[in-house]
């Protein structure tokens, strides 16, 4: 196995959908207003936007975690977008299809957030 770097993609349900019906291998092709491919670089920035964008936007937000080839990614710097932990790689949507041939296992669930959490004290 080749040495792998982990990524992190806060997701909602449309693109959650089409990530579970490629088998939890792919990613699905970028949509023409939406020129990059961003994965996180942590845990806890995926956390705060699947849970803070993805559930206002769309009534539910995802983390899943998936490990892709370092010498794949070594082709893409890191981006800061904000705070020191906002970190992020911009990967060409018309590089996806290599980013997903890199990926090694499967992508995985690791959080999911919905709009009822918000409303548990009701």
């Amino acid at each position: 196995m080749s040495e792998t770097i982990t990524l992190y993609r806060p997701t909602g349900p449309m693109e959650l959908e089409l990530v579970v019906s490629s088998g939890w291998r792919r990613w699905p092709p970028r949509l023409p207003d939406q020129p990059i491919f961003y994965p996180v670089t942590n845990e806890q920035y995926a956390i705060e936007i699947a849970r803070d964008w993805n559930v206002p936007s769309s009534g539910a937000g995802f983390v899943t975690r998936f490990h892709v080839r370092k010498d794949f990614m070594d082709q893409y710097p890191t981006r800061v977008v904000g705070a020191a932990r906002h970190t992020e790689w911009w990967i060409p949507a018309e590089d996806l299809e290599a980013m997903n041939d890199a990926i090694e296992g499967l992508i995985e669930l690791i959080h999911t957030f919905s709009i009822w959490e918000r409303h548990e004290s009701c």
